[in-house]
């Protein structure tokens, strides 16, 4: 449950201010007090700060924009609301609340130099309010009921639905003619007569207020369904700050006056973990450097150790060795020690016995690359050459694959292909 403290502004900025202590449940917490702006400062007690502006400086009305909200409401609020107003939009601040249920939008229009104003007294005295709300958003609206608060020389109204209003120097009979809730008697006599009582009135006001409008309710009991006076003994704030606290009204600290987000204070309970974080980045970062530069060094020593060892075994090659690998086994080659496999002699070993068990076929010619061994081969049949291929299979070492065929004469001469298995 959250507690504050709600500051209903004078209508002249000589005018003193009112405060009174409320929760967010309508609750009072505390008793109404007076006085200056800096008076009201003492009496935040660290709470935070609702303020009421005169209703009497904002227009409050409804709109049907189908915006949702944020940034591209703001700009067209102006828009559908020009031509209801006097004073050029460039001076105005417009401000809107959540869509009703009717699908209108409260909004409230203010001009900037009378906001500017407000934030300026409230900022002299080291108050900074978390909303800033008409003071007429305070007389709550209850569905079906027409309600009306009579505060010094105004008269706040609204129907119950979308429509509210405040009024200067008038009487509550003047708001509910203004609403169309009573007929007007003064330039409509025709039919006033036969005008049916409708509608149920809540009526707010001090007690002096209710003395002097006695008559004003007596006619309103016989015009409406039925007229409800509560008499305020705490003056007006109590009733207003209640309302506002619960959530109610429309805040004109939006746009250009909406609260700037402090990033600083969502990172400061992290700032120690942020630190210890960093810590270990750098330590992270400075032992992966350490680790660089001693494999760099090592590195170094390696290649020119190499170098030297290179050079004592060819003295003749003066070229930078940039793959050491491919030295090795240039090395190796040179010296007939290659790690290759051994294919030739044994291959010619197996093709030897295969020869030797088929002494009808010669061999023509012999060719090696790359562990491949190719035989061009005379034989007197097929079958002849079919036996020479499973002999040199035999060993398992090598498989034999015979490439090709040709009737030469009375001889077939083939080309046999004899590779090591698995390469």
């Amino acid at each position: 449950m959250a507690e504050y403290l709600v500051i209903r502004l004078g209508h002249e900025p000589d005018q003193g201010v009112q405060w009174i202590a409320v929760d967010d449940n309508g609750t009072r917490r505390g008793e109404p007090g007076s006085g200056s702006l800096a008076d009201a400062s003492a009496a935040t007690a660290a709470r935070p700060v609702i303020v009421l502006a005169p209703a009497l400086d904002i227009l409050t009305t409804t709109v049907n924009i189908p915006v949702r909200g944020g940034s591209r409401l703001n700009a067209a609020l102006p828009f559908a609301l020009e031509e209801s107003l006097a004073d050029d939009v460039d001076t105005l601040h417009f401000a809107a609340g959540a869509r009703r249920e009717s699908g209108l939008r409260p909004v409230a229009v203010v001009a900037r130099d009378k906001i500017d104003a407000w934030l300026q007294q409230l900022q002299e005295a080291d108050i900074d309010p978390v909303r800033l709300v008409p003071e007429n958003y305070g007389l709550a609206r209850i569905p079906g009921t027409l309600s009306i608060l009579v505060a010094e020389d105004c008269v706040m109204f609204n129907d119950g639905e979308d429509l509210e209003f405040v009024l200067e120097g008038l009487q509550p009979s003047d708001a509910l003619v203004a609403a169309r809730k009573l007929p007007d008697r003064v330039h409509d006599t025709a039919g006033a007569g036969d005008h049916e009582a409708v509608g149920h009135l809540l009526a707010y006001c001090e007690a002096e207020d209710e003395m002097r409008l006695s008559h004003e309710w007596l006619a309103l009991r016989q015009e409406l369904d039925s007229v409800d006076i509560n008499v305020l003994p705490d003056g007006v704030l109590p009733r207003l700050a209640v309302t506002v606290a619960t959530g109610s009204g429309v805040d004109l600290l939006q746009g250009r006056y909406g609260a700037r987000t402090d990033y600083g204070a969502y990172f400061k309970p992290w700032r120690r973990a942020a630190a210890l974080l960093l810590g270990l980045l750098m330590i992270a970062f400075v032992g992966k450097g350490v680790d660089y530069y001693r494999l760099s060094d090592e590195a170094d020593t390696l290649k020119a150790h190499f170098t030297e060892e290179y050079r004592a075994i060819r003295p003749g090659d003066s070229r930078e060795i940039l793959d050491p690998v491919s030295a090795v086994r240039s090395i190796r080659q040179g010296t007939g020690t290659a790690a290759g496999p051994q294919v030739f002699l044994p291959s010619l070993q197996q093709l030897s016995k295969a020869m030797a068990q088929n002494t009808s076929a010669r061999i023509e010619t012999i060719s090696y690359r790359a562990g491949v061994i190719d035989v061009r081969i005379t034989s007197p049949d097929v079958a002849t050459l079919d036996s020479i291929q499973k002999v040199v299979r035999e060993s398992g070492q090598f498989q034999a694959s015979i490439q090709s065929t040709d009737q030469v004469a009375d001889q077939i001469s083939s080309r046999l292909q004899i590779r090591e298995v698995g390469s």
